[in-house]
Formats: structure tokens, sequence, C-alpha cells
């Protein structure tokens, strides 16, 4: 098939080409300034002749959404309306990327995936309002929610970050009172390319690792896998580290979503996270 990938810059669009490339899918990479999901007409001029296209381009600054909500909008709304509607001009289908942000995080076991989204920031509000936007602009799509994401492309994720910190400091404290599930990019490309190849029904999906652990769980699993002594790293309170370290937009406390729609369509769901960051180390980890 022929995938058309937006934001094939980043950290997810990176992984998601390569592993479309290796599968021998013919992949057209497009990011800017060559694409700008802004302009419906360049939307649909690029989107000509491809068979998927996957929108991995979004507003993901959490906390400076909620000063700039209009530029999110644009981008993580009509952005990927753009996108929806060239790719069903061409009479193709499209992934649209979006997050657990979309849920409140006050649950207390895995959000499914018709749960109904009570976003509680600026940037879970424009990534709903993306999912509502190419579900109606394109019927024939695949909405795969994420969380925790981390990858070896660019100087960002959380696994880095404890790199660094582990480097600067004897000792760090990380917030032990949020739950989720650490998703390597490459894991989530592995299995957006399963959904589509196996003709997965079309609808929401949740793409995130298996299993589920707290910031704290998961920043010493990467410092045992940089050789390092975990009881270096000691847990705090999200409200403690609130006092620190003020942000502007509410993190969820529990971002655990639910992979039985996997096992129901006889697709395998992504690995458990900790595998997950075991096989991602020796690439997201290096020097």
């Amino acid at each position: 098939m022929r995938w058309f990938v937006a934001g094939a810059n980043g950290m997810l669009g990176q992984d998601l080409c390569e592993v479309l490339e290796a599968a021998g899918h013919d992949v057209t990479r497009r990011d800017l300034p060559e694409l700008d999901i802004l302009d419906a007409a360049q939307c649909l001029e690029q989107v000509a002749g491809h068979d998927v296209v996957a929108n991995c381009a979004a507003h993901t600054a959490v906390d400076k959404a909620e000063e700039e909500e209009g530029l999110a909008f644009a981008i993580n709304a009509v952005g990927a309306a753009n996108l929806a509607r060239a790719a069903a001009a061409t009479g193709g289908s499209m992934v649209q990327i979006s997050t657990d942000y979309v849920f409140a995080g006050d649950a207390d076991s895995p959000y499914a995936a018709d749960a109904p989204p009570a976003p509680v920031s600026a940037y879970g509000r424009t990534k709903v309002a993306g999912e509502w936007a190419v579900r109606a602009e394109c019927p024939q799509s695949w909405i795969v929610r994420t969380a925790w994401l981390y990858g070896a492309a660019g100087p960002t994720g959380f696994p880095k970050a404890m790199k660094r910190l582990a480097a600067a400091r004897d000792s760090l404290t990380v917030v032990s009172d949020q739950v989720g599930q650490p998703t390597w990019t490459r894991d989530l490309a592995e299995a957006v390319v399963r959904l589509v190849d196996q003709g997965a029904p079309f609808g929401v999906w949740h793409g995130t690792g298996s299993g589920q652990c707290s910031w704290f769980d998961f920043a010493r699993a990467t410092f045992e896998e940089l050789g390092l002594d975990p009881e270096r790293v000691q847990p705090i309170t999200s409200a403690e580290y609130a006092a620190m370290y003020p942000a502007a937009a509410a993190r969820p406390a529990y971002s655990v979503l639910s992979h039985d729609k996997w096992a129901a369509a006889g697709i395998a769901p992504l690995p458990d996270w900790r595998d997950g960051l075991r096989r991602a180390a020796p690439t997201v980890l290096a020097d």
C-alpha cells in the first residue's frame, strides 16, 4: 500500500516510516516545511494517490496549550480534519494518533476504547476535537490513543530525561502516584501497521504498552537499564512535586487504557511496557 505520513520527522513518525518501509510499503514522508497541515489545498494535493494517511503531527506541548489553545486546536483538530478530508477524497483511509489526555484520569480500572472522553486540559480538549473531526471527515479511520510515549528520535522523552538527571545528580525524586503505560514508539509503530495490514475494524483503539506502572517505577526501571542503582530514585507525591514545579495543565492521575479490543479482533496488542523498555534501551539510551 501507499502510505502518506504527516509529522514524519517526529519521534513516532520516524519509527512508523521505518517500520512501513521494512514491511515493503511505499511511504511518502512529509513534515514542515514541505507540508503545512493547516493548508487544506496543500493536503488535498499531496495526499492524492495514497491508500493510507497517518497523522503523527500534533501540538503536544501540554502546558503551552493552556496559553495557546487556539493554536493547539488549529493543529490538533483543524489540521487533522484537513488530512482526513484529503484521505476521504482520494478514497483512502486514515490513522489518527491521539492521547490518554482525552480522559480525566480519575478512573480506577482501565479505560475502554468506547469510554466517553472527559478531558481536563486544553491539550486533551483539542485532541478530542481532532478525533471527532477525523471520524466525521473520514469514516474509514483508526483513532489510536497512546500515552507516555518515548523513542530514540530527538532529545525529549522520559528515559532520556532520567539519563540526563542521573548524570547531574546523586539522587532524584519522581512522582509515584500517577499511573500509566510507558509506550516505545517502535512498538506503537508496529502495532499501527498490524491494525491496518490485518484489516482491523475502523474506530478507536488504545495503543499503549501493556501492564502499568508509576513514573517512579518507570524511572527506576530506566536506572536499571543504565546499569545504575535504582535506589537513587525516591518517590514523591504529585502535590509535593506541584509545590516545587507548578504546571499550567492538569496531569491525569490514572492513564491506563484497556487493550480488550485487540484480543476481540485477534490482533496482538503492544508488548509489556517493561519488556519494551528493555528492548528500546540500546537505542533510546544510547550516547
